[in-house]
């Protein structure tokens, strides 16, 4: 058994604490060591590699917590998860990709993290994985970001109206109002990045678009960051004509999970067969996720993990 203390500023101790020492038991959890905090002095007892283990991600939490960020007990899985990858959690967790009043967006695993750079450096960019690992909110945090930078002058977001066991032609109301569920999600990204006044205001100028896949056909896209999400209820056709809507001075980013693919049964999704085209291709990147980017509640990652054991 190994014994460590370390002392810490005061103020650092109570962020680190938490609320009702949540983010001290949720430390405690992930270590496999006993942890202890009186006043300032943190004590860490175990077996001797897990104290050891146990100093590194506090020192990390120290430096965050120093550095202005807010430390939750969530944020042990993400620096726990980015020393095992030997990437360091500030640069993870300090690239701030949009930040709008009390809106701060930033990677939170190192695989989030490899999402946000590779938009930045490549034309076309697809995200693929399962629900929960902040493909499309990432997405539109960064296109929100290169609007308010002036790097594009639109904003378009699309989605297939895929049937899942409900036909279009038997919801109520116009056209608008039958695909407002396709596109609810991305709406909802919306209001979470920028005032609700701001975003009509957008819609109204045209500066924002949110549209059906259908209404890509026959344009070109110039100037514009274009996010393509549930992208696997494409087929090859569609996936092909929206890619080639591609214009000068825009960027892509596709989104969707492969094992939730709303098509009718035989049927090839388009997303599937574009990794076997397009892989290896200059300036198109795919970012894989897996269970262990899901960072939405605890029960989500566990969800997703039980159906990955049962695929054949």
């Amino acid at each position: 058994m190994a014994r460590r203390q370390l002392t810490i500023d005061n103020a650092v101790a109570a962020e680190l604490a938490g609320s009702e020492d949540a983010v001290l038991r949720a430390l405690e959890g992930k270590l496999g060591c006993d942890v202890f905090l009186r006043g300032n002095v943190l004590t860490l007892d175990g077996e001797d590699g897990d104290v050891r283990t146990g100093e590194t991600v506090v020192g990390e939490l120290v430096d965050l917590i120093e550095h202005g960020h807010e430390v939750a007990p969530g944020t042990i899985e993400e620096v726990t998860g980015a020393l095992d990858a030997d990437e360091s959690p500030a640069k993870i967790l300090d690239d701030v990709v949009w930040s709008h009043r009390n809106t701060r967006v930033a990677p939170k695993t190192v695989n989030q993290k490899a999402y946000v750079d590779s938009i930045r450096d490549h034309t076309i960019t697809f995200g693929i994985g399962p629900a929960g690992t902040g493909k499309t909110f990432l997405a539109v945090a960064m296109a929100a970001a290169a609007l308010s930078r002036g790097e594009v002058s639109r904003v378009i977001l699309t989605r297939p109206a895929v049937e899942a066991g409900e036909s279009l032609g038997f919801l109520p109301g116009d056209i608008q109002a039958k695909v407002d569920p396709y596109l609810r999600p991305l709406f909802d990204a919306l209001f979470d990045m920028l005032d609700p006044e701001r975003v009509n205001a957008y819609f109204e100028r045209g500066t924002i678009e949110v549209a059906p896949l259908a209404f890509m056909r026959g344009r070109t896209i110039n100037d514009s960051f274009v996010i393509l999400d549930e992208a696997q209820n494409t087929s090859p056709d569609q996936m092909k004509m929206f890619l080639t809507r591609l214009g000068f001075g825009s960027r892509m980013v596709v989104t969707g999970d492969v094992t939730q693919i709303d098509l009718e049964r035989g049927a090839k999704s388009g997303l599937v067969e574009v990794g076997n085209i397009l892989d290896g291709v200059q300036d198109i990147s795919f970012i894989r996720f897996g269970g262990e980017d899901v960072v939405r509640h605890k029960l989500v990652q566990r969800i997703v993990a039980a159906y990955a054991d049962r695929e054949p």
